[in-house]
């Protein structure tokens, strides 16, 4: 049986799917795919495929990368998740248009909190890393989405801001992202001034984990993917959540949690079959199962 530090890591997930169920129930279908799932070696690309619209996070747009996400999650056959678009902006943030004053305040309420709730959100609960490839202009929830992967690795070209403050619409939301992604001051002043930071900067700050040549984006993340592909996503998966629920502690209180999920690491399959293939100097021959070892 597994021990009680890991269930509550696990949790995360459970609810995810379960808000995934209520989420969907007596609401219609997206009336078009506004995205494009391929999976192939364990790595698992979802395009952001709306360029005419910038690859707007409309509703339609966040319930497609919602499915996307979710698809058959628990298989061992998925390792890595990218997401990337299609055309020139990665992502221009919310659709303008569904945020007028023709649509009443529930509707706004849902696009709000579909995109944070069930997909900003979700993507730190997935059980695999989550690598944003950026290659153009990502604005506001564009940027948010950037901000809310484990990775991301950018084109030179690329840009990222958060212009919501001149046209009358602060990203108040985006700012959780970047506020958790940048110091203080420069989330501060890209949402106080909307002006855009080149990729190199966002290097810099933190925003993303790598900037490279346009011609070698594709080469680099997949470079990332495969090294990711050669460990264990059972514990991948215990590493992923233990971080992300660490960052929310007091330093005391983190490392007596992370004390016991080492302890507890120990007891999977995978953790004594990673050591016994160091001391052997074996390649290890994963079962990818959060089952303890018997």
């Amino acid at each position: 049986m597994a021990s009680a530090g890991l269930w509550r890591l696990r949790r995360p997930l459970a609810a995810a799917f379960s808000s995934a169920a209520a989420a969907g129930a007596g609401r219609p279908s997206p009336p078009e795919k506004l995205t494009v799932r391929r999976q192939a070696e364990g790595v698992r690309n979802i395009i952001l495929n709306n360029p005419r619209k910038r690859n707007a996070l409309s509703l339609s747009m966040l319930q497609c990368l919602r499915e996307d996400l979710l698809h058959d999650v628990k298989s061992k056959d998925l390792r890595v998740i990218v997401i990337s678009a299609e055309g020139p902006v990665f992502c221009s943030g919310h659709d303008l248009k569904e945020l007028s004053s023709e649509d009443d305040v529930k509707y706004h309420s849902q696009v709000f909190e579909i995109c944070a709730e069930q997909v900003m959100t979700l993507i730190q609960k997935l059980p695999v890393p989550v690598i944003a490839k950026v290659n153009g202009l990502a604005t506001a929830a564009g940027c948010q989405l950037v901000a809310s992967c484990d990775i991301a690795v950018a084109s030179e070209k690329s840009q990222f801001a958060t212009p919501g403050v001149n046209i009358g619409l602060f990203c108040s939301t985006p700012g959780v992202a970047l506020g958790r992604s940048l110091p203080r001051k420069v989330a501060l002043e890209m949402l106080f001034t909307g002006q855009p930071l080149s990729a190199q900067e966002a290097l810099m700050h933190g925003l993303v984990s790598k900037v490279v040549p346009e011609d070698k984006l594709e080469e680099e993340t997949m470079k990332i993917s495969q090294k990711i592909c050669e460990s264990s996503k059972s514990i991948l998966a215990l590493g992923k959540a233990t971080f992300y629920r660490q960052m929310a502690q007091d330093l005391d209180t983190a490392y007596k949690m992370t004390t016991q999920v080492m302890v507890d690491n120990l007891t999977l399959r995978d953790g004594q079959e990673g050591i016994e293939a160091f001391i052997q100097k074996r390649k290890p021959v994963w079962s990818h199962s959060q089952d303890e070892k018997k």
